[in-house]
């Protein structure tokens, strides 16, 4: 069995850790690129969303390097995510691929957390839950370990000295969490480049803006289908903040253990008085965590969404009234195979030229009310 899995931001890492401690042959998909992107469009409904027609790209991809077993997570409400394994393994057997595809549904209770454990079972050809259970355990710590990597490297890149050292360690991090194998090496991997992270020098004065990201999760931990977004924003002097991550995804999806508390209570809090029932998809977090945003002094918001998403689309109305009642600015970012690079670097650019005038003037008027 080779096993492989979509890119969804840096989430495979810890997929990788799970497979590889289970004794299962790992085939990580190329990074996505304009040839995993051409490959889904080409063989997906016209009308699926980006994140689907990467998927699929991500697989074709996979199995051009010997992958006969598909893994993918599954969803729940009216978000499509639902039907992506049965849609997608139907377009792989009909292009003639023989492959096994196991999809994981949302771990809302111990009964899903079961079904999960009985699939890796399966996959690793053992049926000792105590040799299953704490693998899964060592995933879910290198999901979280990567993720906080991540968010130091959000806070760096805009205040670092030296332009560029960020994303120079960051690339030469990237290549060797692929070569290593393994919970161990992996683990080993983070904390050495987290202190070489560490070391890197910031101007801790520098003023910078602070922006949030909300929207469907594919588009906001995706980079390439939001062509570098958040890279982009490190670089002009914006400090950026997820609102999504696989790894508050995961504790979302598992908040009935104690140990596994997540932030959704205070986001549904916060949406409530826009949104106060869940439709599928993040967009009851979109609305929550804008809100949460506003509050927490942020000069602006962009809301990522893939083209006919529809509990984004509803959550892009609902973002209008926010961010008038709110007075905070939002840009919205619909993505698709056809987003084109210029026309979405002028609308960033733009916006950000925005909120640095916007707290120009706020910093000018709090100066003459001083005096």
């Amino acid at each position: 069995m080779k096993i492989t899995f979509p890119h969804m931001g840096n989430t495979y890492v810890a997929l990788k850790v799970i497979f590889e401690e289970l004794g299962v042959k790992v085939i990580i998909p190329p990074r996505c690129n304009k040839n995993t992107l051409e490959l889904g469009t080409l063989y997906s409904p016209e009308l699926m969303c980006i994140p689907f027609k990467i998927t699929v790209g991500n697989y074709l991809e996979s199995i051009e390097n010997g992958a006969d077993t598909m893994f993918m997570w599954g969803g729940c409400d009216v978000c499509r995510i639902g039907y992506y394994n049965t849609i997608q393994k139907d377009i792989l057997e009909n292009l003639g691929h023989d492959i096994k595809m196991f999809c994981v549904e949302p771990m809302k209770s111990t009964k899903e957390i079961k079904d999960f454990l009985k699939k890796l079972n399966f996959v690793s050809g053992s049926k000792n839950y105590l040799k299953i259970l704490p693998i899964f355990m060592k995933g879910l710590k290198t999901l979280y370990e990567i993720d906080e990597f991540d968010d130091l490297v959000l806070k760096k890149r805009p205040r670092e000295i030296n332009k560029g050292e960020v994303d120079t360690l960051y690339a030469e991090f990237k290549r060797k969490i692929n070569r290593v194998n393994g919970y161990k090496k992996t683990k080993e991997t983070i904390k050495e480049y987290r202190e070489k992270l560490l070391e890197i020098k910031v101007d801790n004065e520098r003023e910078v803006l602070k922006v949030g990201i909300v929207g469907e999760i594919y588009t906001v931990v995706e980079p390439f289908i939001n062509q570098y977004l958040i890279e982009r924003l490190g670089n002009m002097g914006v400090e950026v903040h997820r609102s999504v991550t696989s790894s508050e995804f995961v504790k979302e999806q598992l908040d009935f253990i104690p140990f596994m508390k997540s932030d959704k209570d205070e986001v549904h809090r916060a949406a409530s008085p826009y949104l106060d029932t869940e439709i599928g998809g993040h967009a009851r977090h979109t609305v929550g965590n804008t809100v949460l945003y506003s509050e927490r002094d942020f000069d602006g918001v962009i809301h990522l969404l893939p083209f006919t998403c529809m509990p984004e689309i509803v959550a892009q109305s609902i973002l209008t009234t926010v961010e008038k009642e709110k007075n905070i600015p939002i840009l919205k970012l619909v993505l698709d195979e056809m987003t084109g690079e210029t026309g979405y670097l002028t609308r960033i650019e733009a916006f950000i030229d925005l909120l640095e005038s916007r707290k120009e003037s706020k910093l000018y008027e709090r100066n003459i009310s001083w005096r």
